[in-house]
Formats: structure tokens, sequence, C-alpha cells
């Protein structure tokens, strides 16, 4: 099987996965991680094929998705079937697993791969596309858009993230405004600068109009 026809049917594949998820980490959202990693691949060098696919699978076992995220099964049974080496299979999932943020984001691939994936998921919490994903889970999950009294904590730990309950506005500043700075990539860091200052505009504005200042 080709190159080429492992792309389309990875396509396909996350297409009917995530066809009724609303929490936004839905289809578009990995296509736009690889448009994205293909993107910053152009100008950081990789293998390409082993970007894309990583991209795209990227999100298959997410532990906030699936029940599956340790073992990666979803994600290797796909690569088996579309008869994709071992070796590849491998680098794949390793790369899989580094690309989350974990508490205070520390993980760094150990690939030029790894990094380029990595920084096209986290370029996609940014920016007005981050702003919107970011109310869609919280909705998703049940939280709140803002409580006052509700502080942002700085969390150090992987279990402290995956078990703290906070808001969608404190998710800005406890994960997605650290993100600029986390960026492996030259390429992804000047892709980030303005998406991050459109959320810091974002966020002045909302407590403006909290407040009743606007």
């Amino acid at each position: 099987m080709n190159e080429n026809q492992i792309i389309e049917n990875a396509c396909n594949y996350i297409k009917e996965l995530f066809h009724h998820d609303y929490s936004g980490h839905d289809y578009y959202h990995s296509i736009r991680v690889y448009n994205n990693a293909c993107s910053i691949a152009q100008k950081e060098g990789g293998n390409l094929f082993l970007i894309k696919l990583s991209a795209l699978l990227h999100d298959v076992d997410d532990r906030k998705l699936f029940e599956t995220s340790d073992t990666l099964e979803n994600a290797r049974r796909f690569l088996i079937e579309n008869q994709v080496d071992d070796a590849s299979i491998n680098e794949i999932c390793n790369i899989i697993k580094s690309v989350s943020f974990k508490g205070n984001g520390a993980t760094i691939p150990n690939s030029v791969e790894g990094k380029i994936v990595q920084d096209a998921d986290r370029l996609d919490a940014l920016g007005a596309i981050g702003i919107a994903r970011t109310f869609a889970y919280g909705g998703h999950m049940g939280r709140p858009i803002y409580t006052p009294s509700d502080k942002p904590i700085e969390i150090l730990t992987a279990d402290e993230y995956e078990n703290h309950t906070s808001t969608s506005i404190n998710h800005f500043y406890e994960k997605i405004l650290k993100l600029k700075d986390l960026m492996n990539t030259e390429t992804a860091r000047s892709m980030a600068e303005k998406r991050h200052a459109f959320l810091e505009i974002y966020l002045d504005e909302f407590m403006n109009e909290w407040n009743g200042n606007r």
C-alpha cells in the first residue's frame, strides 16, 4: 500500500471515529493539526510520512476521549491494518505519546517529527479557533465559563492537571497562554505570536465586558 493511500485511509478513519465529537477534538481539529504540521515541516524538515500520520492519529487514543490511551490500541490497529512497517509504527506511537500537554507542559519529544506534531497541536489551541475549542470543551465537560471567586492555579504535575476542574476562562491562564513559550521550533514560535496576541486581546475584552466597563 503506498503512502498516499495510507494517508487517505487515515483521513477517512478519523472522520468516522470523530463523527459525533463536539468537545473540540473533532475530525477538523486533526485536519488542522495535519495542515499546521505540514506547514512547519516545510521549513523544519523531518520525515513527512511520519509527521502526517502522527498528526492525523494524534487524538485517536486521547485519554480524555478513549480508554485506550495507555496502549494506543486504536492507532496501532489502524497502522497494522494499513501495513505500516514496525519501525514506523513504533516511531508514530512514540510521537503520539509525547504530544499532549501534561501539567507544566515539560514533555519534549525526542525527534524533530515529534516536536513538529506537538507544535502543530498546540497551535490549534491558540488564537480564534483555540478560544472556540476551549469553550466547546468546557461546555462538553459541564464547566462554567467564568467564576470570579475561582482563581487560576499553577499546575505542576500531570496528575494535578488531569484531575483539576476549573472554569473555561481559568483554562486560558493555566494552560493556553503558556503554549507560545513552549513551542519547539522557530517556525511554530513565529506562527504562535499572532494567535497568542489575539488571546490576550480577547481576555482583556472579556474581563472589561464582564465588569461592565465596555
